[in-house]
């Protein structure tokens, strides 16, 4: 069997972002904290929570059966909202359930928001979703936090200041060879399947974007494979990825803080390996 050379990490060096202010960067993750604080109590409060017909309050789907949203999705952004239109006037807001405010395309600044990631587990009452939140540059995120109250975890990064998940600092695992891994995968190829079973990987599907890149971020897993996302299921956990020390690149592989079709999220050592393996 021929033997294909790795990519060399080098390759895919993220891009150096530009120095925010560091005033800014406290408050907004303060902001942020809080509120994923505030909705990962409401998400533990009401997730899998049944009324008539066994779903929870407001529940219905969307563009199909499997795409859902519920009274608690439109309560936590609406809440969001209101606290950073208070505490960040001007700044708009970017969301899953009320869309772009005017000016964010072009905004120097902008919040996006995914009340609820995961809501299809959410309503089953499987504990595998988050509440997302991140501030955004031209640079790509600035401030992230994610709340993944199925486990009572709070993880927050600022650029240039790392990630912490409950207080702890953490960063990407360190190693050179996928081999003995998890990559999570949003959704899998049959490619990737492959590839990973004979590069002795597992392959995991979690049903959140948000937090199949967060256990990158973490350590957990070494890569994250995604497609068929929108910039608010990933943007928070893309902020926890890039300051605990992973690649993200693009299709191509090239390297892109926030790649808007497909992206691969890895440790610097595995992210060619996985790429190949993505791409076949």
């Amino acid at each position: 069997m021929t033997v294909l050379p790795r990519p060399d990490a080098a390759a895919h060096r993220m891009p150096v972002p530009a120095p925010v202010e560091p005033g800014l960067l406290s408050r907004a993750l303060e902001v942020a904290g809080r509120l994923a604080n505030d909705a990962a109590e409401v998400i533990a409060a009401t997730a899998g929570r049944s009324v008539a017909g066994g779903l929870p309050p407001g529940a219905m789907s969307k563009a199909d059966p499997f795409d859902w949203v519920t009274d608690t999705d439109r309560t936590l952004e609406r809440h969001t909202r209101r606290v950073l239109a208070a505490e960040f006037p001007g700044v708009p807001v970017v969301g899953e359930e009320y869309g772009r405010d005017a000016g964010a395309a072009d905004a120097a600044l902008r919040w996006v928001v995914d009340p609820v990631d995961g809501t299809a587990n959410f309503v089953a009452g499987f504990p595998w979703c988050a509440y997302s939140l991140a501030l955004v540059d031209h640079d790509g995120p600035v401030v992230g936090v994610v709340a993944d109250p199925g486990r009572s975890r709070l993880y927050a990064a600022a650029r240039g200041r790392g990630v912490r998940a409950n207080g702890v600092a953490v960063r990407v695992c360190d190693r050179d060879d996928a081999a003995g891994g998890l990559v999570c995968a949003e959704p899998p190829t049959d490619t990737l399947l492959r590839a990973a079973r004979a590069g002795h990987a597992g392959v995991r599907v979690l049903g959140s974007s948000a937090l199949a890149i967060t256990q990158v971020a973490g350590g957990q897993a070494v890569a994250a494979v995604l497609q068929g996302y929108q910039e608010w299921d990933v943007a928070g956990a893309l902020a926890l990825a890039l300051a605990a020390g992973a690649v993200v690149v693009d299709v191509d592989g090239r390297p892109d803080p926030m790649p808007a079709d497909g992206m691969v999220v890895a440790a610097p050592g595995v992210v060619g390996q996985v790429l190949g393996w993505w791409r076949g």
